[in-house]
């Protein structure tokens, strides 16, 4: 079967079909089935059972029967292949899906949208605390920075940006907290 495969006989891939479509279609519903079961998703795994079988008429010079069996064979490309189109159905729906972060910086410069943090005294405490937590806290806050912009520009890890916010975040609570007590 496999020298009729190579050869390009087409009765051959006819012949894989009908005997291994069923265990390949099983594999692939498998891996790309969603919970609870859509009807989109046979489609999907019929999508993927065509494009199996081009890959395996495409790629079967490259089959090697002393590295495995066939069906082995045929099985990881049948995986491979449902694996690789939930991987480009995932990177279709998160370029649709704009960040949270971009959603709000878009709406506050589309509507001059700004924050003004002297209300509440925020600046002053601000300007009590550590000279690192202080110009964190502007990039983030008042300038609207992300963590992994703030990290860049200032230069330093994204786990080194994350810990310090954390400890500054602490430090305000702890400088309002105080603030609190005094004006009672």
């Amino acid at each position: 079967m496999v020298a009729s495969l190579k050869s390009g006989d087409q009765a051959a891939i006819g012949f894989l079909y009908d005997n291994y479509s069923a265990a390949l279609f099983g594999v692939i519903v498998r891996i790309v089935e969603t919970h609870p079961p859509s009807p989109s998703d046979r489609e999907n795994a019929e999508d993927v059972l065509q494009d199996v079988f081009v890959k395996i008429w495409r790629n079967i010079s490259s089959y090697d029967p002393s590295k495995g069996k066939l069906y082995t064979w045929l099985i990881n490309i049948a995986r491979n292949t449902a694996i690789d189109s939930l991987r480009v159905k995932d990177h279709k729906l998160k370029s649709k899906i704009q960040s949270i972060d971009n959603s709000v910086r878009s709406i506050n410069r589309q509507y001059s949208v700004s924050i003004h943090p002297d209300h509440i005294g925020l600046k002053t405490l601000v300007n009590k605390m550590k000279p690192e937590h202080k110009q964190l806290i502007d990039k983030l806050y008042f300038e609207g920075y992300t963590q992994e912009e703030a990290a860049e520009e200032l230069k330093i890890p994204l786990g080194t940006v994350k810990t310090r916010a954390r400890t500054a975040i602490s430090q305000l609570r702890e400088l309002f907290i105080e603030k609190d007590t005094t004006l009672k």
